[in-house]
């Protein structure tokens, strides 16, 4: 088909409808059904661990190692990927390369157990990697396909897709789940007539390929549509390859000069692998520490926990922005940190489904707010440049470092003390710190 201009309006609805391919990961996958199947994994183990890479790790410590580990990769890659996709022009065949990856390895989980724990794991690595591998390259696209103006409103269009997407495929898995009869769906017998898994646990491997097979065949109207990109005939040389890691070398000697934006990103950088951790951890959390009644109960009441905390979410970005404009951006960012940092002690003493509940909406509340705000308020302290998305790809980069240490140092104290509330408690420093950074930040901007 021929070229669309750009800010055609086919063009950015194909751009937002990989939104609806790719968000089923984070709901699905990320968020709901595969910690719940991970977890009831060691429902019969008393200590929960698993042997892996020559070790004996607690189950919940093993899988956020591997989490942290797929954000390093991320974190060190995709300035380089992005920077060779530039160049060469053929940004498009990088994001399909990360989409099948990740929709492959959401498939292969298909397969996912504790006596093939490497492969299993593998799977897992891939779907979270295709996932944040893709992201970078399709937001990148924003600026090539439509203008300024028009940018603000075709990105919260893909977020609403990706919402509903996300969502509409979660409550089929999830009747899948709890009315596995319904659908055909039985309990894995062997032939002794043990029960090996519930027919519950084989609809969430199901679920699994569904995310999969969603994720990469409604991708394909995106791909169609989106521009290859300009081709430039060049080949990569070693110079081309390591130029992304130097754009951000440059990024830092300029921070280093702006006082105001440095005390930010340094604040951001703190609060920030607080907040993701959290929100990486909720679900393994609520499964492991709060006395739910039952394996059905536990099933509806996180997945119900999870979209609590995405209806809240899209209410607290909306007042959060609010409370922004009316008080300033610092000053209302001080005010969410000190909300997380209250959660933080409440999780330590939360048991029962109700508390949970609370302790969702609360997350709900200032996890749409914390994010919206914290990248909104980098963009207007930035100087003014034309080079934005080096200081963006800066951002992105320490917020996924920020992230690998944040999971690296739960991961330890849950390993260590054998429990997750101490490790959720100590989260409380960050966000105490982030807090003292913030209020250091200069009112207007001051250069060194």
């Amino acid at each position: 088909m021929s070229k669309l201009e750009k800010g055609n309006k086919k063009l950015l609805n194909a751009w937002a409808f990989y939104d609806w391919a790719n968000s089923v990961y984070t709901l699905t996958i990320a968020s709901s059904i595969f910690p719940i199947f991970y977890s009831a994994l060691f429902v019969s183990q008393v200590e929960k661990t698993v042997p892996a890479f020559g070790m004996v790790f607690k189950s919940t410590a093993l899988i956020t190692y591997v989490t942290a580990f797929t954000f390093l990769v991320v974190a060190f890659t995709s300035p380089i990927l992005s920077g060779i996709a530039d160049y060469v022009g053929n940004k498009k065949n990088f994001m399909k390369f990360f989409c099948y990856v990740g929709g492959l390895g959401c498939i292969g989980l298909y397969w996912f157990s504790l006596d093939n724990i490497h492969l299993s794991l593998l799977f897992y690595f891939m779907g979270l990697i295709g996932y944040w591998g893709s992201l970078v390259f399709y937001n990148s696209y924003l600026p090539d396909i439509a203008y300024p103006e028009q940018q603000d409103s075709i990105s919260a269009k893909g977020f609403s897709l990706g919402y509903v997407g996300s969502v509409l495929l979660l409550v089929i898995n999830l009747f899948m789940v709890l009315y596995p009869d319904l659908v055909a769906i039985k309990d894995n017998i062997a032939e002794n007539g043990e029960v090996i898994e519930t027919a519950a646990q084989v609809a969430m491997r199901y679920s699994f390929v569904m995310v999969g097979i969603w994720w990469i065949g409604f991708s394909q109207y995106s791909f169609y549509i989106l521009p290859k990109g300009v081709s430039s005939g060049h080949k990569v040389t070693k110079a081309i390859v390591f130029n992304g890691l130097k754009e951000l070398k440059l990024v830092w000697l300029q921070l280093k000069q702006n006082l105001r934006l440095k005390r930010y990103l340094v604040a951001f950088f703190v609060f920030s692998m607080a907040v993701q951790t959290i929100m990486l951890v909720a679900v393994y959390f609520g499964e492991e520490e709060i006395a739910w009644g039952g394996e059905d109960a536990k099933t509806m009441g996180l997945i119900g926990s999870i979209l609590i905390i995405q209806l809240i979410a899209i209410l607290g970005a909306v007042l959060t922005s609010k409370a922004s404009a009316k008080f300033g951006n610092v000053k209302t960012l001080i005010i969410v940190n000190i909300i997380w940092m209250l959660l933080c002690f409440y999780a330590y003493f939360m048991v029962t489904p109700l508390q949970f509940y609370l302790a969702a909406g609360c997350v709900g509340f200032v996890m749409g707010g914390v994010q919206s705000l914290a990248r909104s308020t980098y963009s207007k302290f930035l100087p003014e440049t034309e080079d934005t998305t080096s200081y963006f790809s800066f951002y992105d980069v320490a917020e996924k470092i920020g992230i690998v240490i944040g999971m690296v140092i739960f991961a330890t104290i849950d390993q260590i003390t054998g429990s997750m509330r101490n490790a959720i408690l100590f989260l409380f420093i960050f966000f105490l710190v982030g807090i003292i950074l913030l209020i250091r930040v200069p009112k207007h901007g001051q250069l060194n």
